[in-house]
């Protein structure tokens, strides 16, 4: 007889995750956290079951009948999440009020703008006081609501989800790399870069310029990736951008292959105290469906959508 097990919301999800990254590697990197803890859960989750989720092969997880109809179930609960999400401005529970969203610059500008817009519309009662700043600012002490953050350390003292991760290169300006898919990366670290300031020395990609390029070759550095952008297109120097800024200006193009050493994840992270708000629930729920949708283009392999 099979044993029984109270299964959640995460349960579903974690099977339909594991089988969209077709194994756990790709599944811990979508969740934030380690390939063990994966590997734990779902072992769990089997013993409790009594029965198999996954086939394991040498190209990947193949999702057993019983899998599949978990994965199945986890689509019809984001559909409807969403719907109800999009529901909520035409019923008596809809959320209602002002939220403070803190974000940096450029996820406002490139992505988060039209995405926000699209919240309005679907929750009318409510209000977005945006912040925006590069340093975490204080959830406990409502300086914020929700913080929508780049980053691979989270605050331990906040929850949310991760819901993207951000691509990283090297790019270079398009008129004076006509051949861009020739150049040898090898001789890249003797041109001009421009840098990341020192309020970002922590960035990866702040890291990335300061280990491999020597100091006399950093023609120019600037406190946001905003800045740093625009001094690329202007013809300073190379220098590492994300994908979703930089492949939308045609005077840029890559220089490398997308760098894992550069990636960061996208969070949204809210104080525990928060996290039963209908205004916060709404919010995250609602934008980490938008944001799922743009995940290809976050990660470097897509045009922009939706």
């Amino acid at each position: 007889m099979a044993k029984q097990q109270n299964l959640d919301w995460d349960d579903f999800r974690l099977v339909k995750i594991i089988a969209e990254a077709n194994g756990l590697a790709g599944a811990a990197e979508r969740l934030g956290v380690n390939h063990s803890t994966v590997f734990r859960r779902l072992g769990q989750m089997e013993d409790g079951l009594g029965v198999k989720l996954f086939e394991r092969h040498r190209t990947g997880y193949v999702l057993t009948p019983a899998g599949e109809e978990m994965a199945a179930l986890a689509e019809h609960m984001e559909e409807n999440v969403t719907a109800f999400t999009r529901k909520l401005a035409g019923q008596a529970v809809a959320p209602a009020g002002e939220l403070r969203v803190t974000t940096n610059d450029s996820l406002l500008i490139h992505m988060l703008t039209p995405l926000f817009t699209r919240f309005l519309e679907a929750c009318p009662e409510m209000r977005l006081d945006v912040v925006l700043a590069n340093q975490a600012l204080n959830l406990s002490k409502r300086d914020a609501d929700v913080a929508i953050r780049a980053t691979d350390t989270p605050p331990e003292t906040l929850v949310g989800r991760r819901v993207a991760t951000i691509a990283w290169a090297v790019y270079g300006r398009a008129a004076e790399f006509p051949d861009a898919g020739t150049v040898d990366p090898g001789l890249l670290t003797n041109r001009p870069w421009v840098a990341l300031g020192d309020n970002l020395a922590a960035l990866k990609a702040a890291r990335y310029v300061r280990d491999r390029v020597a100091p006399e070759l950093i023609a120019y550095k600037v406190n946001t990736v905003l800045g740093l952008a625009e001094a690329v297109e202007a013809g300073i120097g190379i220098g590492p951008l994300p994908c979703f800024i930089a492949d939308g200006r045609p005077g840029l193009v890559r220089l490398s292959e997308i760098n894992p050493e550069f990636s960061a994840g996208l969070w949204l992270l809210t104080h525990p105290d928060l996290r039963q708000s209908a205004r916060v629930r709404a919010f995250m729920d609602f934008m980490a469906t938008e944001i799922g949708k743009q995940r290809k283009w976050i990660e470097g392999y897509g045009r922009k959508g939706g």
